[in-house]
């Protein structure tokens, strides 16, 4: 039985069962990234809901894990060499798990390259727009009185959703025929931009074609139906 006890993280969160992969998260876009894949791959792991309206990230048990203190982590009682290993960001997270079962990224060197692009495109392009569109459209921004940073989130989230449609323009998931990290990694986003955010209308939703289909064929994968409501809230 693996010993997790020298990460003081399973303090707070106790494992109720050590030898399964541990996971730290919320039901965000970022946080369903992980559940998702842990869903599709089939790896036995347990879920532990971090309270993020609580502040719970900023405890110092979850700290010790991701010391900058936002969702997911996974603590993986078989990691590499048969060692715990402790990993935090979304984006590198949906990597260990890919290269730990060889699944969703693609064998062919240049198409594995070209699928790492695409998720680092939603790390550093979609998820801050979208967010911070979500922010000023829906949550404590609205209330801002100067439209100006609302309308330049939703200016940039336009236009990556219309990178997006042209990427998807003949082909039925981000790399074509295969479904890999590169859809994980987007879809939660997608989906809370145009659900959660209400935000259709700023984006221009309702102009695009490739997207809104390619979403629909996402979330009709069971994984991504279960992984989206994991960890479940209290």
């Amino acid at each position: 039985m693996p010993d997790l006890s020298a990460f003081a993280i399973t303090q707070r969160w106790p494992a109720k069962h050590p030898d399964r992969l541990q996971l730290y998260s919320t039901p965000t876009p970022n946080g369903v990234k992980v559940s998702i894949m842990l869903e599709e791959c089939g790896l036995p792991y347990e879920a532990h809901y971090i309270d993020i309206g609580a502040n719970e990230t900023h405890t110092d048990a979850f700290r010790s894990l991701n010391p900058n203190a936002k969702i997911p982590a996974i603590l993986d009682p078989h990691g590499p060499g048969g060692r715990p290993l402790g990993l935090f960001e979304s984006g590198a997270i949906l990597l260990y798990l890919a290269e730990k079962t060889w699944r969703f990224l693609p064998a062919d060197a240049a198409r594995r390259i070209e699928t790492i692009q695409w998720v680092f495109f939603q790390m550093g392009g979609v998820g801050p727009m979208f967010g911070q569109l979500g922010f000023f459209h829906k949550f404590a921004g609205r209330d801002y009185e100067d439209k100006r940073p609302r309308d330049r989130y939703a200016s940039e989230s336009k236009r990556l959703l219309r990178v997006l449609e042209t990427r998807l323009a003949g082909r039925d998931f981000i790399m074509g025929p295969d479904y890999t990290i590169a859809d994980i990694a987007l879809l939660g986003w997608v989906r809370n931009l145009v659900g959660f955010y209400d935000a259709g209308a700023l984006v221009g939703w309702d102009e695009l074609n490739e997207v809104p289909r390619w979403l629909d064929a996402c979330l009709a994968r069971p994984a991504v139906q279960k992984g989206l409501t994991i960890p479940a809230r209290p």
